[in-house]
């Protein structure tokens, strides 16, 4: 099949009328897509779904029977309503349509069919109301039960593909239909060696198979060679990024023995754990090539990221260059700028003349700030979006850090790189552990260096979970204990998810989905501090805007919740009995820049007691003194943002206390997500149940935009072992041949799946 052909829009092909559906419900547009639109399951005709454990409010597609049709009169109004029962045999649902009599015709006793529907609930009993259905063919059931194909009929698997209220499965499986009826053959892009040393299908059989299979084994096989095929492509497709990225020469940027990055290390306090070490040493090396250096450093919280970069700076200074560190928010643009003054000392930064550049900058010391960029003085410049400005210029950028990478869109981190007079090295920072599949799945085109292990005189972190939905009267325990460890002379945060009460006033992103299991709950036990969830562990893509955590609870938890917000939370505590006499003070993303700089440096002199946030103090926030960490409405926010709002304590030797307050009932998928960060401290572990609780993200075409999954068949948790295989395999080709001249039928299929924006993107990756 031609390029052209497999392009095709799906009007040529269903028709204006059905495409314009299916472009609505699916966001398919081409053949391609609607070849790639693959079932979500496989049911049989002789198969029957449990219905006993229905979800109320989902939509479901099932295998059933019919036992009783009934109309009856509506008292209300005139007309009749036709119920159907449907059963499994174990448990039974009712179809209800109003003023639809004629339909007993078809749904008679004993057929069997497909139904769906939303599930709903009357007096009781689960009911479909106005379902789809698709019966079998009764004369094809009436075949005598011992004959061979009777039993192929009753065996064949039923595709079940994801449906909307206006597109069926059945439908979305008579398009298909008609497009594999159309479908010539088709040339493969895996190259015929990797299709034998992996046994997979042509690309061809395995498309006609996973919609049209015989019997189980069809469908399983072509699923594997499908999600093979996926995984092989996106990894040619990140690796002949990389390759071409390699290709545009650089600066080398090396330190000088006795410079600036050798003053800094001889005047440390403590040395690099082996992790830091062997991580500079990566960072080193890299910054000695000629090919740019686009590494990827991720660690846990507070394992000494920020040192590792600034080490990288040093030795760019080293050689006349300036390092730009783009941070997603001004409190932690201002919280660099500290940090790299006090490492530093007050000779080096004299000499260094570290600088910040933000926003909300009065316009006279904007403009200082401008005239040590241009003119390279400012060997470090460290900033927020402002960096951006086209009034921004460096006069030998040679570095570019970004921290928490996953705030910022690829397009931003380009208009940076781009300010440099050749291409600068590039440093990603990110306190999210990643894990392996993803690092090598989203980040294939980085070099990923990680570091696990925490500084010396880092304290763990008890984590609680109070449970409000179970004891609503233990809040006032927790501000009673909070205000014991402030009695000790220590410091809190308390974190709230929005600032003020009204709803309207913040729109939230949509609902995590429940995280995996992650074996036995930990017991409930009285505790001094709190009845909770203990921790069983030992140690422990947003803009400038604060993150907004997930606002309303999964389907069949109840109605939205008021959420905690700063205004009303910050009110009630400077009346609480038990924080008499504190300084509890407001941080939140409407404050001024000048607003937010003096309320973290009065919190971080001691001045402030407790520190009521938003969000804002996610990440980089360091706070020696900070022990105890409440966050309200924990179930708002989602696994990987617990983690980092926990990390903001226990970082100055003290031990560090975590309360995680909540509201969701048990069993319930917000609890879960809560109770799942509250047993462990291990970021890599909850960075794979996050993962579970959300889709991996687009890894081709928008790369990190906030759009569709781009992965069909693929999953980056459970697929570790193919994606490890399909980037050797690709590695093969590539390594060797990047432009993939002596595989047209590759790269021809890489320029359909990665389009001229999407290279853009991952360039800029």
């Amino acid at each position: 099949m031609s390029v052209s052909a497999v392009d095709a829009r799906l009007d040529g092909v269903l028709g204006g009328r059905t495409a314009a559906a299916f472009e609505r419900a699916f966001d398919v547009h081409t053949v391609s897509d609607l070849l790639s639109h693959y079932p979500r399951r496989y049911a049989k005709r002789g198969e029957l779904t449990a219905m006993d454990s229905l979800p109320l409010g989902e939509s479901i597609t099932i295998v059933a029977d019919v036992v009783e049709v009934r109309e009856r009169t509506m008292r209300a109004r005139r007309g009749s309503i036709l119920e159907v029962k449907i059963t499994d045999g174990r448990g039974v649902l009712v179809l209800t349509f109003f003023n639809q009599a004629w339909r007993a015709k078809d749904l008679v006793p004993g057929a069997r069919g497909i139904f769906a529907g939303k599930v709903g609930d009357y007096r009781g009993t689960r009911q479909l109301a106005h379902p789809d259905y698709e019966l079998f063919d009764p004369a094809e059931r009436a075949l005598d039960a011992g004959d061979a194909s009777a039993n192929r009929w009753a065996n064949q698997p039923i595709p079940i593909y994801p449906a909307t209220a206006t597109v069926a499965s059945w439908q979305v499986a008579k398009a298909i239909e008609v497009v594999l009826d159309a479908l010539p053959p088709l040339e493969d892009a895996v190259p015929a060696s990797v299709r034998e040393r992996e046994r997979l299908l042509s690309y061809r059989k395995a498309v006609e198979l996973i919609h049209r299979p015989e019997q189980d084994a069809d469908w399983k096989q072509a699923r594997h060679t499908l999600r093979y095929r996926e995984a092989f492509l996106l990894q040619a497709a990140l690796l002949q990024q990389r390759a071409r990225a390699r290709v545009h020469p650089t600066t080398i940027r090396e330190a000088t023995p006795g410079g600036y990055r050798d003053r800094l290390d001889a005047g440390l306090p403590f040395s690099l754990t082996e992790d830091q070490q062997t991580v500079a040493g990566e960072i080193e090396l890299d910054l000695a090539q000629v090919a740019p250096m686009n590494r990827l450093v991720q660690g846990e919280v507070g394992s000494g990221k920020t040192l590792v970069a600034l080490r990288a700076m040093l030795a760019v200074a080293d050689s006349g260059g300036q390092s730009a560190l783009l941070a997603p928010t001004e409190v932690l643009a201002a919280q660099h700028l500290r940090s790299i003054v006090n490492s530093l000392g007050p000779d080096l930064s004299a000499e260094l003349m570290p600088t910040l550049l933000t926003g909300s900058m009065p316009q006279s010391e904007r403009k200082k700030a401008l005239l040590r960029v241009v003119s390279g003085a400012a060997k470090i410049v460290i900033g927020t979006h402002a960096l951006l400005s086209d009034n921004v210029h460096f006069f030998d950028l040679g570095l570019v850090v970004v921290d928490e990478q996953h705030r910022f869109g690829v397009d931003q981190r380009e208009t940076l790189r781009e300010k440099g007079h050749r291409p600068p090295h590039t440093l990603v920072l990110t306190a999210t552990p990643i894990p392996r599949t993803v690092a090598m799945t989203v980040f294939g085109d980085l070099d990923v260096s990680t570091i696990a292990q925490l500084p010396a005189g880092r304290q763990p972190i008890e984590s609680f979970v109070v449970p409000l939905a179970d004891r609503p009267g233990w809040m006032g325990r927790v501000w009673e204990r909070m205000g014991e460890e402030i009695a000790r002379g220590r410091q809190a945060f308390v974190v709230c998810p929005a600032i003020d009460p009204d709803p309207a006033a913040e729109p939230a992103p949509a609902p995590e989905t429940a995280p995996a299991k992650t074996g036995r709950r930990a017991p409930m036990r009285v505790s001094e501090d709190v009845h909770a969830v203990p921790t069983t562990g030992g140690r422990g893509s947003r803009q400038s805007a604060e993150p907004e955590p997930t606002p309303e609870p999964a389907p069949g938890e109840g109605p939205p919740r008021p959420r905690a917000a700063v205004e009303t939370v910050l009110a009630e505590l400077r009346q609480t009995p038990a924080l008499a006499g504190l300084r509890i003070e407001p941080l939140h993303g409407r404050m001024s820049g000048d607003e937010k700089d003096a309320t973290m440096r009065a919190f971080q002199a001691g001045e402030i007691h407790v520190l009521v946030a938003t969000t804002v103090i996610e990440v980089g926030v360091d706070v020696a003194n900070a022990s105890t960490m409440v966050v309200l409405d924990a179930d708002r926010f989602g696994v990987s943002q617990l983690h980092q709002l926990r990390g903001r304590v226990g970082r100055g030797g003290l031990p560090g206390l975590c309360l995680l307050v909540t509201a969701a009932p048990q069993e319930t998928t917000a609890r879960e997500r809560v109770e799942a960060v509250a047993s462990t401290q291990d970021g890599f572990e909850l960075a794979r149940i996050d993962l579970e609780l959300r889709r991996e993200g687009d890894v081709l075409g928008s790369v990190q935009s906030g759009g569709r999954s781009s992965l069909k068949l693929l999953r980056v948790v459970d697929d570790a072992e193919i994606i490890q295989r399909a980037r050797e395999d690709a590695d093969l080709l590539v390594g060797t041949d990047p432009e993939l001249t002596d595989q047209p039928l590759l790269r021809e299929a890489l320029d359909r799946q990665v389009d001229a924006a999407a290279r853009a993107a991952l360039a800029k990756n």
